[in-house]
């Protein structure tokens, strides 16, 4: 994603606010209306809680939450893992995240209409172990060539806000241990804002054959992993009391093999 236009679209106020009720809202602040799709909500819990393999995890297992925003994923993991990292290119979403880690809680505000705002505080379960987690500034095609291998890795709505999300889905061999669990949750929104044309993994047509995200995914990751999971997991991100994004994401869990 460029700096002018992806990365800065991450740093307002107004998307911190938005992504701290989207992670951290009580059901009846982000929804306070009976006819919504209450199955959308809780979506960074969901990603565990409906995807991961928990049987499957070893004792002290480390996991990274790559584009973990403002952290609740995160925090979910650690109920699981031992060390738990959760990297976001968004220095105001990292900011949050850590405070969240190091107090438990954040007080934010959420639009409800015009300049009319709720006054709210988000708060990370006091039955997670926050030792468990740090948090770091960082660009998912750019990690540390020391950062290790993992037995978990999330990657919720990252892949198509990436500029070169190929670069990444070949290095995932190399990040994720023997027998480990990789998760990719993702509406496949492509915009050309955040990653070129050429570089989308699906959504379009080659040779009069339709390619989707789907395909791409499958085509990169089933010589070293074994797709496990394969579902629908909506979500719901609020913009104000009564203006939603109302998404989709197609969520695969996929194991890497042991030979």
């Amino acid at each position: 994603m460029s700096d002018s236009t992806g990365r800065a679209y991450y740093e307002s106020d107004q998307i911190l606010s938005e992504y701290l009720l989207f992670h951290y809202g009580r059901d009846s602040e982000v929804l306070p209306h009976e006819s919504g799709p209450k199955a959308a909500l809780n979506y960074p819990i969901r990603c565990i809680t409906e995807c991961l393999d928990v049987a499957g995890v070893p004792a002290g297992a480390r996991a990274l939450d790559l584009g973990c925003a403002v952290g609740r994923s995160a925090f979910e993991l650690a109920r699981h893992a031992t060390e738990v990292l959760g990297i976001d290119t968004s220095s105001a979403f990292i900011a949050a995240a850590d405070h969240l880690r190091t107090v438990g809680q954040m007080a934010y505000s959420a639009r409800d209409q015009g300049e009319l705002r709720s006054h709210l505080l988000a708060e990370v379960p006091p039955d997670i172990d926050r030792d468990r987690v740090r948090f770091e500034v960082g660009d998912a095609l750019a990690l540390p060539a020391d950062i290790g291998d993992f037995d978990i890795i999330l990657m919720a709505n990252l892949i198509d806000r990436l500029p070169r999300p190929n670069e990444l889905m070949r290095r995932l061999p190399d990040l994720v241990r023997p027998g480990g669990q990789l998760i990719i949750s993702s509406p496949y929104t492509w915009l050309e804002e955040f990653t070129p044309r050429d570089e989308w993994l699906g959504g379009f047509e080659r040779d009069g054959k339709i390619v989707t995200t789907f395909d791409t995914l499958t085509a990169c990751l089933e010589p070293n992993f074994k797709l496990v999971l394969r579902q629908d997991l909506p979500f719901l991100i609020r913009e104000h009391a009564r203006k939603y994004q109302w998404s989709v994401a197609e969520a695969t869990v996929w194991q890497r093999r042991t030979s």
